[in-house]
């Protein structure tokens, strides 16, 4: 089976589709470092949506969402945009963690799995 890379580096590539499967490196903002989480949470969210669907599938097929929030306190403020945004009827497995990001503006991470 072939494996496809998305946006390859040296280091790492944003989303890697294998066996009609694609896994996406974590997601973090871009343009919204300095914004509370909810902004932060949903430019995510779009960047999710963006390479699934260049990865030819979309958030209705999403198996697991594993979510690292720099604070806990965030919570409420990343469900709210991750609320508004999930797929009522296909809500993936998720866990949520809190994490020392990378960056230290960064309040939310997202790693997603799911069906091509």
């Amino acid at each position: 089976m072939s494996i496809q890379r998305l946006h390859l580096s040296k280091r790492y590539c944003e989303a890697v589709i294998h066996q009609k499967t694609v896994y996406l490196s974590g997601q973090v903002p871009e343009k919204t470092v300095n914004l509370p989480a909810y902004e932060q949470t949903q430019e995510v969210l779009e960047l999710i949506d963006n390479l699934l669907r260049e990865a030819g599938t979309h958030k209705d097929n999403i198996l697991t969402a594993q979510i690292f929030l720099a604070d806990m306190a965030d919570y409420d403020a990343m469900n709210r945009a991750w609320d508004e945004w999930v797929a009522r009827d296909n809500a993936p497995c998720r866990a949520t963690v809190e994490a020392r990001l990378a960056d230290p503006r960064w309040k939310v991470e997202i790693v997603i799995t799911a069906k091509v």
